[in-house]
C-alpha cells in the first residue's frame, strides 16, 4: 500500500491528484502543518528536514514530489498522462513538469514564507513584493503559451499540469489570479473542473 504523508495546501496535493487521476490505491496520513507534527520525532524519521510530502511504499520513502510523480507514473501510468519518450513532445512535456516546482515556486514560497509562515518579525517585506512581481511576470508567460490550447502540452492532460496546476492554486490563495492573465484564468478553470482535483482538494 503506498502512504502519502498530506497537510492541506501543499504539495502533496499533486501526489494525490495523480493518484485519483491514475487510480492508484493509497493510504492518506494526514498532518497539521505545524511544529507538532512536521517536527515530530516520528516524522523526521520520514522526512528529516519536516517537510510534506513524503511517501512510504513498502520501506521506499521519498519526498520530492516532482520525483514521486515521475517514480509513481513509471511504475503505474502505463503511459498515461505523458507523451512517448524521446519525442520532441516528451521533451516540452518535461520542461513544464520541471518549471513548475524549479521556476514557478520559487516566487511562490517567498510569497508564503514572507506573507503567511515565518512569525511577523521574520518576514521581509521587500522578499515577498519582489516575489509577486516574479510571479506575476511567470504568470505573463504562461499566459501566452496557453493562448489557444487546452492543456500546458496542448490537447491532452499530462503530469505536467498536476505539477503547474498545484502553482495555481497558490496562486489563486495569494490572490494573483487576475484577468490580466485570461488564458491561465480558463486553463486553471479546465484544471478545477477535473473530478481527480476535486478530490484532491477536498
Amino acid at each position: 500500500m503506498l502512504k502519502i504523508y498530506h497537510a492541506p495546501n501543499t504539495r502533496s496535493l499533486r501526489l494525490i491528484w495523480l493518484c485519483e487521476e491514475l487510480g492508484i490505491s493509497y493510504e492518506l496520513q494526514t498532518l497539521k502543518f505545524a511544529a507538532e507534527d512536521l517536527q515530530s520525532e516520528k516524522y523526521l524519521a520520514i522526512h528529516p528536514l519536516g517537510k510534506v510530502p513524503s511517501i512510504d511504499e513498502d520501506g521506499l520513502i521519498l519526498n520530492e514530489s516532482g520525483a514521486i510523480i515521475q517514480y509513481l507514473m513509471a511504475k503505474h501510468g502505463k503511459g498515461r498522462l505523458e507523451p512517448k519518450p524521446g519525442t520532441a513532445e516528451h521533451g516540452k512535456y518535461l520542461q513544464w513538469f520541471h518549471f513548475a516546482e524549479a521556476t514557478f515556486m520559487v516566487p511562490l514560497g517567498n510569497i508564503a514564507q514572507h506573507s503567511f509562515i515565518r512569525p511577523e518579525d521574520q518576514r521581509i517585506p521587500q522578499v515577498a513584493a519582489e516575489a509577486v512581481e516574479s510571479a506575476k511576470k511567470i504568470l505573463g508567460i504562461l499566459d501566452k503559451e496557453l493562448a489557444g490550447k487546452d492543456f500546458i502540452c496542448g490537447t491532452e492532460f499530462t503530469a505536467a499540469d498536476i505539477m503547474l496546476g498545484y502553482d495555481l492554486v497558490l496562486c489563486k490563495m495569494f490572490g494573483l489570479l487576475t484577468d490580466d492573465y485570461p488564458n491561465v484564468g480558463s486553463y486553471f478553470g479546465q484544471l478545477a473542473s477535473r473530478e481527480a482535483f476535486k478530490k484532491a482538494t477536498a
